[in-house]
């Protein structure tokens, strides 16, 4: 009984965080990992390895809805994609090798980044400046070593760190940019995925049932993120990635 309710419960959540990773463009695993610290009690590294059993399905169904409704071509999604494993998996290595207290208190100062970040970008900007030059394209699969490195390190961050590079940076619209991004997710996820799995960092019960949840509602997500008002949309992630970095600070 104790084990239906706990898959039960997992089912619920991944669909909540499915729903959000879509409504996002984010996979749901930077707000999986902190749960899994809170609730479950898992020590970080399998936080972050379980996590990635969540977010494979979930940034597969995400990458080709983002691309239905806003086509880009599969050989720029490929490029950076691929070129994630070059850091993916050293940063994946030192993860796992890593104090567990230490990776946290890193994945808090970045969750308290990325807090910063969002509300940052949310602030009304006055007049419309102009974006200034573009890099060259041939650059995008640096994208890819960039989002690597995060994606190795905390199983998360990838698209997020990405995403803005490639709308600044290449000058690529919001909605393409999430969805380069999660294409960058996908490769680095797995190869993280094995390196967690291999150092027995990985719940794959309780992965798989907050997949199957996420799995239902990330297109829902998907969906939503086209009619939600982007700025109010950031506010409100902002502040739940600050109160969960200092929930996960404060915590023993």
């Amino acid at each position: 009984m104790a084990l239906i309710m706990t898959l039960g419960l997992a089912l619920l959540l991944g669909a909540a965080l499915g729903a959000l990773g879509g409504l996002l463009g984010i996979g749901g695993g930077i707000l999986a990992i902190p749960v899994l610290v809170l609730l479950y009690g898992m020590d970080q590294q399998l936080a972050q390895g379980t996590a990635l059993v969540m977010m494979v399905p979930n940034v597969l169904i995400a990458f080709w809805r983002y691309r239905q409704r806003n086509p880009f071509p599969l050989r720029t999604a490929l490029a950076i994609g691929l070129t994630s494993i070059l850091s993916t998996y050293p940063a994946a290595r030192l993860a796992v090798a890593l104090d567990a207290r230490l990776l946290k208190l890193a994945f808090a100062v970045f969750l308290l980044w990325l807090a910063a970040y969002f509300l940052w970008t949310s602030r009304p900007r006055a007049g419309n400046a102009s974006p200034g030059a573009h890099w060259n394209e041939r650059y995008l699969p640096a994208v890819g070593v960039v989002g690597g490195l995060f994606a190795g390190l905390f199983s998360v961050g990838a698209g997020i760190v990405a995403a803005p590079i490639l709308v600044r940076g290449f000058g690529k619209r919001q909605a393409v940019a999430q969805g380069l991004a999660l294409a960058l997710v996908v490769p680095g996820a797995l190869v993280a995925l094995a390196t967690y799995g291999r150092a027995q960092h990985v719940d794959w019960r309780l992965g798989a049932a907050l997949a199957a949840g996420g799995m239902a509602t990330v297109s829902w997500g998907v969906a939503l993120a086209h009619r939600v008002p982007e700025r109010r949309l950031k506010q409100s992630f902002a502040l739940m990635l600050l109160l969960t970095a200092l929930l996960m600070i404060g915590q023993p």
